[in-house]
């Protein structure tokens, strides 16, 4: 498969990132793709930064949650064109520099879903904390157990998917569980998916954003009760 840097489309949620915003969003512009920021009823003037910036701002008038804001995205980046979408976080817990190894398997026709992983590389690993570690593996445990995809990583936010992917999940859980039902998705569909190395950065300010431990419970409660994989 082969696509030019406009038919890559970076779909990135936000919610309350104005402190981060223009940082995390810079590396992306400059890189040429075309960038689509859902703002998921931010009240902190992230709306206000985003109208100023040269990327596609959509905005939530109230709070859905992630899910809500990458589907939203994501179809907007289809129907201009998108032949390759790139979801990706907003509080600075991703690197542009990891993206081409995970572009480079999707636009070689060799998948269709390619998830980032933290746990590929040892020097990664390191640097997720040991108390996420574990709710990761066990979030593992149970998606390979429930979907038969058995990953080294789970509710990684960075995934690339091509036009027959993004086309074909239909994202119905609007909050962190989306991350899961991704995965039953492309089980349902057949879609073939690979994980590629990925570094996640925690700094104070993402440690402080990221999902809580009731958030990981709650995501274990829905995979335990079945609510993906009827």
């Amino acid at each position: 498969m082969n696509t030019d840097t406009k038919s890559v489309f970076f779909v990135v949620p936000v919610y309350n990132e104005a402190t981060i915003l223009v940082s995390t969003l810079e590396p992306l512009i400059q890189a040429g793709h075309p960038v689509v920021v859902v703002d998921d009823g931010s009240e902190d003037g992230s709306w206000e930064i985003l109208k100023k910036l040269p990327v596609h701002a959509l905005r939530h008038s109230i709070n859905l949650g992630q899910g809500a804001a990458l589907q939203t995205g994501t179809i907007f980046a289809l129907e201009r064109g998108a032949k390759v979408v790139v979801h990706f976080d907003a509080d600075g817990q991703h690197q542009l520099k990891d993206v081409p190894g995970l572009l480079e398997p999707v636009l070689a026709g060799e998948a269709d879903v390619v998830l980032g992983s933290r746990f590929m590389r040892h020097d990664d690993k390191k640097e997720v904390p040991l108390s996420k570690q574990a709710l990761l593996k066990m979030a593992v445990i149970l998606n390979g157990a429930m979907t038969g995809l058995w990953l080294t990583d789970a509710h990684n936010g960075l995934r690339v998917l091509n036009r027959r992917a993004a086309e074909g999940i239909d994202l119905l859980e609007n909050g962190y569980a989306h991350a899961s039902e991704i995965l039953n998705q492309i089980r349902r569909l057949g879609l073939r998916c690979v994980e590629r190395p990925t570094r996640v950065h925690y700094s104070e300010y993402a440690r402080s954003k990221g999902q809580s431990q009731w958030n990981a419970v709650n995501i274990v409660i829905d995979l335990l009760s079945g609510r993906f994989f009827k």
